[in-house]
Order: structure tokens, then C-alpha cells, then sequence
């Protein structure tokens, strides 16, 4: 790459989390003298903020972009994850955990799924969870970080967390602007083509701002949600619909006051014609009901949210509108699209945040230069397509294996065509117990594992390698590592009392504005 190749100029278009953990992870491996970051986003424009939980691999991103953990938590009202409870999925009255730990071990080269399946063969009632450290937590209302000696049973887990997404998106822009990303307050108008490397007008120019200002840019990065001001508006790109496998195309949201036990996990159970989420804040607790326009209108799901909180509504439901799906591609031109203007798929296991980290570590790998390769860009489309295809796929499973029909809606999601990505995975799993994943993936053994027998997927025929060892041999493993975990939970604080000594936030948390004052 020659020196007038660099690219000079950033240009971010929109703020929110998206925005602003583009720009805080850009001014981290970017030098400023060399690259100027410029933001622009409106304060007239609501943020959606609805994805208030999130998965350990934001621990990556947080450290790369030199977070500390206990003040991040304390300036965002933030508690800790140790999973994802769904409840009334796959029958009204079930309930199962995805957590994020593993469950026991590998005995002989075969997943220890295996064996736990062939002890109910034996007559065991003892549930999944009760072999892997996080459940058995949550639902008791313990936590303490994980240990590092791989000795322990302890060290067998991971963490996310929950927060506030616009006191993060202000926590993002503080540390940001800290190392030189300048934020412009303005409504674009107007968004100005010029011919790309094709020929064509197939590159962004700059935009234009109320104020009549004109920002160009060499690259830009459309963080302006469902809006799509630049990838969709300006360059066109399609928009690939999935509401045949994800009918869901609403949400209503309103916070709560918090109950008296503060539960590590996060909450997810299912409705009529969707589901529900529950995420406790340190300060209130974060609820949601998604749901499909086709099958409930706005004010019963509105109504069906007030009438399921624990505790007195905070505020007012307001109602989000989006299509589940992904751009044809997230990289046009010179243009990235990161956050909702790339895609959408419901907040079900808490990706939202995830999918944006994951697009903004790409485009650091693959960051350009004014040639803008097309190979560079192809290898970055196909690497963002294929995530949000597998992502998809763990979620419609959620839809598809259950045996509720007491609602139009769940008697669609349970015949519906799934694609045939997910199909094989289920049938894999539901012929031998095979879970059919990659390391490069989100969502690996352990994930799988959790969701289908949650769901009530259970194989057919077991690995056959589980006849080596003497059935009470089997019991034997298994009754200790039970023991182990519970043993070991019980030493462990509760999740409130540890939150206040870890990370506890003021009496009263700032606002986003408050916080940037």
C-alpha cells in the first residue's frame, strides 16, 4: 500500500451502541495523526436500545478497547449473566437454562451428553443442569468470578453481563472521544454519491446535515440503524428477508422496578404469539415482549407485558417495528453497515450486541485502503453472511422444536420449513446425538447441546462407545460431578451482595446526557 493509498478520513454515521463501539474499537488501533474518526449523530433521534444482555464475548471487546470492568459496570448500571432461562417453550410449564459453562466432562473421547442421556435410559431423574456450575448458580442467586486454576470445578464457567445500552453508548463515547473521535450533532439530509473503483456512482461521497454542512469521508460506516441512511437509501443494497422462519416483527419494551432477589441471568419466556424477556438491572429491570403483528396487536401485547412484570412499570410500552433478515451484503463500496443497517435478528439469545462487535473485529482485520480490493471486501461479506446465517439458524430452532398448539402462532413455528442448515443439525443430533457445529462458530457443542435437549430433541441411539464403560461406572462419575458442582455453588456469594461490593453504581444512576455533561 502506498502512502497515498491510507485512508484518511472516517466518517460513522449514527451514534447508539453501534456508533460508538465502531468508534471506540477504531481510535484503539488507529493513530490519530495518521486518520481522523468523525461521528455524526442526532440528539433528536431515539436510539433503540433494546439490547440490554449480552453473551462473555464482550469481554474481548471491552478489554481490546481498554475498558475496566468494574467501572464500566459501575457507569452503566450493569449486572452479571450466567445464562438464558426459557420458560413455556417447548410445552407450557418447562423450563431449561442455556448457560455458559460446561456441563461435566468428556469421558473416553465421548461428550458427556451422551452419558447423561444413557443414565435416564437407567432410570435417572436428575435434570441436565444440575452437572454444569451456572444453572445450578443462577437459580440459587449466587456468583463470584471464575477461578483460574483449571482444577477446580469453578473455573469451568464464563460471565456476561447485563446493562443499560445508552449509558454503555455513552460510556463509549467518553473513552472515545478521550482519543480524538469527533462527534457532530446534526440530522443528515442528503447523502452525495461519487464513481467508485468500478466506474460506477457506487460510492459515498459525503453527507449533507441540516445545517447545510457537508462531511466527506474516505470510509464510512452506516451505524444508522433501521434507517439504513447509506447502505440501503444511498447504495440500494437488498435486504433478505427471514420472517418465514422468524414471523416475530414487533416488540413493545418498558422497564420495572426491581424485585428483591437480583437473579444472574437473564430471562426469556414464551407467549401466545412470541415471548418475553426479563433482564435485571442494578437500578430496574429491563422488559420486552416480542412478538408477531399478524397474530397479536400492539395494545394486547402492550397489555400482556403489564399484566407478566414482577413489579410497577417504570414507564410508558412504546413499540419497536423490524423485519428479521440481513443485507445482501454489510460492505458496498466504501461503505460498512454495522449494527441494525446490516441486520436484525431478535434479541432472543442476546447476539444483538455480539453482531456488531463481530462485524467491527472484521473490518479491523480486513480494514482497506483507498483501492478498496474486492477480495478484501468478498472475504468480509462472506464472513458476516455466514454468522448471521448460523446465529439465524440456533434461533428458529427455538420456534421449531416445540409441542405447543394452544395458538395460531405456535402451530406455524412448529410446521414451518426450517433452512436446510438447521435441519440437518436437528437431524444429526436427533439420529445419534451428533451436534454438528465448527470452532470458528458462536454457537458450539455445549450451546447446541443445551437448546436441544432443552427443547426436548432427544437422540434416537447414543454414541456406541458408551457400552465401554460399566453402567456403574457411569452413576459413579456422574453422582460426583453432581456433588462437585453443588458443593462448590454453596461457597459462592449472592449475586447481589457481590454486585455491591464489586461494582456498584450510585444511588441513583446518571443518565446518558447527565453522564456527558
Amino acid at each position: 500500500m502506498g502512502e497515498q493509498d491510507r485512508i484518511r478520513r472516517i466518517v460513522i454515521v449514527g451514534g447508539g451502541t453501534a456508533g460508538w463501539m465502531t468508534a471506540a474499537a477504531l481510535s484503539t488501533v488507529l493513530r490519530e495523526d495518521l486518520c481522523t474518526i468523525e461521528l455524526i449523530e442526532s440528539d433528536a433521534i431515539g436510539i433503540v436500545g433494546v439490547g440490554e444482555a449480552t453473551i462473555p464475548a464482550i469481554h474481548d471487546f471491552n478489554r481490546k478497547i481498554g475498558l475496566d470492568e468494574q467501572d464500566f459496570m459501575r457507569n452503566t448500571g450493569a449486572t452479571f449473566k450466567l445464562g438464558i432461562e426459557f420458560v413455556d417453550w417447548a410445552n407450557i410449564g418447562d423450563a431449561y437454562m442455556h448457560p455458559f459453562g460446561r456441563y461435566g466432562f468428556d469421558l473416553n473421547g465421548v461428550a458427556f451428553h451422551h452419558y447423561w442421556l444413557h443414565s435416564q435410559q437407567l432410570g435417572s431423574k436428575i435434570p441436565y443442569a444440575e452437572y454444569c456450575v451456572p444453572p445450578v448458580a443462577a437459580k440459587r442467586g449466587r456468583f463470584a468470578l471464575p477461578l483460574s486454576d483449571p482444577g477446580s470445578v469453578l473455573s469451568t464457567y464464563s460471565y456476561a453481563f447485563h446493562f443499560d445500552a445508552s449509558l454503555y453508548a455513552a460510556y463509549l463515547r467518553r473513552h472515545s472521544e478521550t482519543r480524538g473521535v469527533v462527534r457532530t450533532e446534526g440530522r443528515i439530509v442528503d447523502v452525495s454519491l461519487r464513481e467508485g473503483v468500478s466506474g460506477n456512482k457506487d460510492f459515498v461521497a459525503s453527507v449533507t446535515l441540516e445545517n447545510h454542512q457537508v462531511i466527506s469521508g474516505d470510509l464510512f460506516i452506516d451505524c444508522s440503524g433501521f434507517r439504513a441512511l447509506l447502505i440501503g437509501k444511498a447504495l440500494g443494497v437488498p435486504y433478505r428477508d427471514w420472517q418465514q422462519w422468524l414471523p416475530c416483527d414487533r416488540a413493545v419494551a418498558a422497564p420495572s422496578a426491581n424485585p428483591e432477589v437480583l437473579d444472574p441471568y437473564t430471562r426469556a419466556t414464551a407467549r401466545s404469539a412470541g415471548w418475553q424477556w426479563r433482564i435485571p438491572l442494578q437500578h430496574r429491570t429491563g422488559n420486552g415482549h416480542v412478538y408477531c403483528s399478524n397474530y397479536l396487536s400492539d395494545d394486547e401485547a402492550s397489555a400482556m407485558l403489564l399484566a407478566n412484570l414482577e413489579c410497577e412499570a417504570l414507564a410508558e410500552p412504546r413499540v419497536l417495528q423490524f423485519v428479521a433478515g440481513r443485507r445482501e451484503n454489510c460492505w458496498s463500496g466504501n461503505c460498512i453497515a454495522i449494527g441494525l443497517s446490516g441486520g436484525f435478528l431478535e434479541p432472543l439469545e442476546s447476539t444483538s450486541i455480539f453482531l456488531i462487535q463481530a462485524a467491527i473485529m472484521k473490518l479491523i482485520e480486513h480494514f482497506p485502503d483507498s483501492t478498496f480490493n474486492a477480495a478484501n471486501t468478498r472475504i468480509f461479506n462472506e464472513s458476516i453472511n455466514r454468522m448471521f446465517e448460523q446465529i439465524r439458524d440456533f434461533i428458529i430452532f427455538h420456534y421449531k422444536a416445540t409441542n405447543r398448539d394452544d395458538s395460531a402462532f405456535w402451530n406455524y413455528c412448529r410446521t414451518m420449513p426450517v433452512p436446510e442448515t438447521l435441519d440437518y443439525r436437528m437431524r444429526a443430533f436427533r439420529e445419534r446425538g451428533h451436534v454438528v457445529f465448527s470452532r470458528r462458530e458462536l454457537f458450539i457443542e455445549t450451546n447446541w447441546v443445551a437448546v436441544f435437549l432443552g427443547q426436548g430433541l432427544v437422540p434416537d441411539a447414543l454414541d456406541p462407545r458408551v457400552a465401554c464403560l460399566p453402567d456403574g461406572k457411569i452413576t459413579n462419575v456422574l453422582d460426583q460431578i453432581r456433588q462437585t458442582v453443588g458443593l462448590a455453588v454453596e461457597t459462592l456469594p449472592g449475586h447481589a451482595a457481590f454486585v455491591d461490593a464489586y461494582c456498584a453504581a450510585a444511588p441513583e444512576p446518571a443518565t446518558a446526557s447527565e453522564m456527558l455533561s
